[in-house]
């Protein structure tokens, strides 16, 4: 699969409480204390998708297997984490590797959870955070360009063109802004990539809001919406505790309970699918009999790389890939009626994979 979110934020914002939900589990202690997750907690997610269950009803099925999500959850930062305060850098290193950061802000007031700020200000909590990110990137790119550029000017090209990329980004930092501000032309973005710099990395904030609001937020959710629009970033509005309720609830039970709060879907559904549109990524599906699976692969992947997602020899011995449109396969009914009304098409090592494709490759290794 390969694509992950970091989770970050302060201590108590609900963090882990949110992690457990996702990954209904207890594997992240969620305690109102500072620093009780030690160790970084990674859990898989699935994707909600309703396309999937209603292709393995027409196809009968006999597994539906989801796409997932990787989830990272780290002990919460504080002011100065950059310089080692609290629990320092060692945290932050597990979360470079990660594709985008899930940032959550406590949107909620309540007497009983201490707040290491000494009040509720989310918009100031995520900037406390971005400025701890920005010191650490900083931080890893002055100790990295120093050689490099020994390098550079002993006439190494490559060296060369990584210190380039590495102060144009040092320029933006040392301005306040993140990395991902940085003009990163085309042919530098892979470069850019492997930097690991965590303000490089797209953005989605959560809004951990108390019960009441969880369906329509309130106005500390709507300062980090506006926050987040400036930013060209996303927001998602959720209630950790109504998530913690519902991971520990039977499907039914889970309904019922969404009900009563007058909610259509869980918050995390909300995330999941935030994190996956965030990270632009689309899904494919290859239905059967045995299964009906949904794979992820990202935006403008062409179908090789599609059929490698699913096993390697399907992508070195790619042919060719039948392929129904996911509208198509359900107004006909299934493979069969989409085939007899020439829906079925035969794509070759060119073909852009579209969101919502059923595919079959021909591979011969």
């Amino acid at each position: 699969m390969g694509f992950n979110c970091g989770i970050v934020g302060l201590p108590n914002v609900g963090k882990s409480t949110l992690f457990n939900a996702l990954t209904s589990t207890a594997a992240a202690e969620a305690a109102n204390y500072p620093f009780c997750t030690i160790e970084p907690n990674v859990g898989r997610v699935g994707v909600p998708d309703p396309r999937l269950d209603k292709l393995a009803a027409i196809a009968k099925s006999a597994k539906t297997i989801p796409t997932q999500l990787e989830f990272v959850d780290i002990a919460g930062l504080v002011r100065g984490a950059s310089k080692g305060e609290g629990l320092g850098n060692q945290f932050l290193a597990n979360i470079r590797e990660v594709d985008a950061i899930v940032h959550v802000l406590r949107c909620f007031e309540d007497t009983d959870i201490t707040h290491v700020e000494g009040s509720i200000g989310p918009v100031r909590d995520a900037e406390t955070v971005e400025t701890e990110l920005m010191l650490s990137d900083l931080d890893s790119l002055e100790k990295r360009v120093l050689p490099l550029s020994k390098k550079a000017k002993n006439g190494d090209k490559e060296a060369k063109a990584q210190v380039d990329l590495m102060e144009k980004v040092l320029a933006v930092l040392r301005e306040g802004k993140p990395a991902r501000t940085a003009k990163i032309d085309k042919e530098e973005a892979e470069a850019f990539k492997q930097l690991q710099l965590l303000t490089g990395k797209p953005v989605l904030y959560v809004c951990n809001v108390e019960e009441a609001s969880a369906g329509t937020g309130n106005s500390f959710s709507q300062a980090v919406a506006e926050m987040a629009k400036a930013q060209g970033a996303a927001s998602v509005v959720i209630s950790a505790a109504i998530e913690a309720e519902l991971s520990q609830l039977s499907a039914e039970d889970k309904l019922d309970y969404l009900q009563s709060l007058g909610l259509e879907e869980p918050g995390l559904n909300r995330v999941i699918r935030a994190g996956y549109g965030l990270l632009n990524l689309i899904t494919f599906f290859t239905v059967g009999p045995k299964e009906a699976r949904a794979w992820t692969v990202r935006k403008g992947a062409k179908a090789p790389e599609a059929a490698g997602v699913i096993h390697t020899d399907f992508e070195r011995g790619f042919i060719k890939a039948e392929t129904i449109d996911y509208d198509s396969y359900v107004a006909l009914g299934g493979e069969a009626g989409a085939k007899e009304a020439g829906k079925m098409r035969m794509e070759g090592k060119e073909y852009v994979v579209q969101d919502g494709d059923i595919f079959h490759f021909r591979f011969n290794v």
